[in-house]
Order: structure tokens, then C-alpha cells, then sequence
């Protein structure tokens, strides 16, 4: 029998890997979940200059490679997922399932790039916390647990301006990857929060019509966290998803 496939969990911007507590909780118990700090947030170091998606994906390549793993099971949130899509891109014969969560394939527009360069100047400029207070209630929905959205803004006021600000930069100038994901042959599970403003079930829909084999799963009660806010519906999906990928292995 095939062991299972580890998992490894990409966090979203400007978060940290607890963001996944309820998945590295749930999961690790059966299989080898890996859920590192990005460069430039948590624990990992910053360093100057802009993080490319290329260069991520890169830092979880040298991490598998430091503990001995081949493929996994990759899964991301937001800026994560696009890391992930980066990751299938430079590496697709270590992707056994890819997981894209309240995430988007699309390219950035000339006005997005404009927001996102301001947006790390003013966190240079200003540090985390008034930025954290603006978008607590679209990362989380106005009516989540008080417990998630104290984590969530924890998370956010705990981020380094600069890796922030680098991850910014990255993300104004993001490869497309629409015709990449017409090419991922291994499963995939698009996931999405019913009333997520930033990346809306319309992407979550179109994303999982360009994948060959995927399953989608809207989560009701949610925004752009789904996996704290409701992790019960997202462990469920994800269990099950796993599940399918051990036994196609």
C-alpha cells in the first residue's frame, strides 16, 4: 500500500503558517503535513527586494528537498495558491494534487499592479496594523467567530512591513497561469468562500471549468478564509480529497 501523500499547506498574504492550525491539527496526525513560514513572514527570515511567486515556490522546493520528500499534495490560499501554481509550473512531476483555495490564475491589470505598489509603500510608510484593521472583515466575514478574527488580525499586525511589502511587489507582477492550469493532469480541489469579495466563487467556478480533473466546493458562512472560518466543510473536502489522491497512487 502507498503511504499517504504528504501535504504541504501554503499560507496566504500577510499570514503566517497558523493559518493552517486547523488543518495541521486535523491532518497530522495520519499523514506528513509541512506548513513553513514564507519568506518574509512568521519565522522566516526577510530579505530585501521583491520576492517573486518564482522564488517562493522555489524556498518549498529546497524545503522538501532538506526533508528527504519527493511529491505531495500541494495546497494554497490567496497568494499561496499562486505560489502553488508556480510551484506545478517549475516542478509539475512533484505535484501528486494541487488544493486551490480563495485563489485566482489571472495575471495582474496595470490599475491592480498601480494599488499593490502603493499599498507596499504605505506599509513601509506605516507598518501593519491600520492595514489590518481596514480588511479584517473581508479576509473573515463580518459575521465570523470573534476567536478567528483575532487570529487573523494577529497574524496580520504580526507581519514584517518589509516582507509584506516585498510579497506586494511579487504580486503587481505575477505570471499568468490560465494556461497552466489547462495542463494540470493530477486532481485538484478548488475551494472557495460563499462570500469571498476577494477572490469571488465567479474565479473559484472558472478555475475549476479550465482544470481537467477537479472537484469545487463553495463554502457557505465564509469569506477568503474558509479552512478557520468554517474548518469543519473545508477538512471534510479536503479529507475526502486526499483520500481519492492516496488511492490513485
Amino acid at each position: 500500500m502507498t503511504d499517504p501523500a504528504p501535504l504541504v499547506l501554503i499560507h496566504g498574504h500577510p499570514f503566517d503558517h497558523t493559518m493552517w492550525a486547523p488543518q495541521i491539527a486535523a491532518f497530522s496526525g495520519e499523514r506528513r503535513v509541512i506548513a513553513p513560514d514564507l519568506r518574509g513572514y512568521g519565522a522566516s527570515p526577510v530579505l530585501p527586494g521583491v520576492t517573486e511567486f518564482a522564488d517562493f515556490a522555489r524556498d518549498v522546493a529546497a524545503l522538501l528537498d532538506d526533508l528527504g520528500m519527493g511529491a505531495a499534495v500541494l495546497a494554497g490560499l490567496s497568494m499561496g495558491g499562486q505560489i502553488a501554481m508556480d510551484f506545478r509550473r517549475q516542478y509539475p512531476d512533484r505535484v501528486r494534487g494541487l488544493v486551490l483555495a480563495d485563489t485566482f490564475p489571472a495575471p495582474e491589470t496595470p490599475e491592480g499592479a498601480r494599488t499593490r505598489n502603493a499599498m507596499a509603500d504605505r506599509l513601509l510608510r506605516e507598518g501593519m496594523r491600520g492595514y489590518a484593521d481596514e480588511v479584517l472583515e473581508k479576509m473573515v466575514a463580518p459575521y465570523a467567530d470573534a476567536r478567528v478574527k483575532a487570529h487573523v488580525h494577529g497574524m496580520m499586525t504580526a507581519t514584517s512591513p518589509e516582507g509584506a511589502a516585498a510579497a506586494l511587489r511579487a504580486r503587481a507582477l505575477r505570471p499568468d497561469y490560465r494556461d497552466l492550469l489547462t495542463r494540470v493532469t493530477v486532481p485538484a480541489l478548488v475551494v472557495v468562500g460563499a462570500d469571498d469579495e476577494y477572490t469571488p466563487v465567479s474565479d473559484a467556478r472558472a478555475m475549476h471549468a479550465a482544470l481537467p480533473d477537479a472537484e469545487l466546493l463553495v463554502v457557505p458562512g465564509a469569506a477568503h478564509l474558509p479552512n478557520l472560518e468554517r474548518p469543519e466543510e473545508f477538512n471534510a473536502a479536503l479529507r475526502a480529497f486526499l483520500t481519492r489522491v492516496d488511492g490513485d497512487s
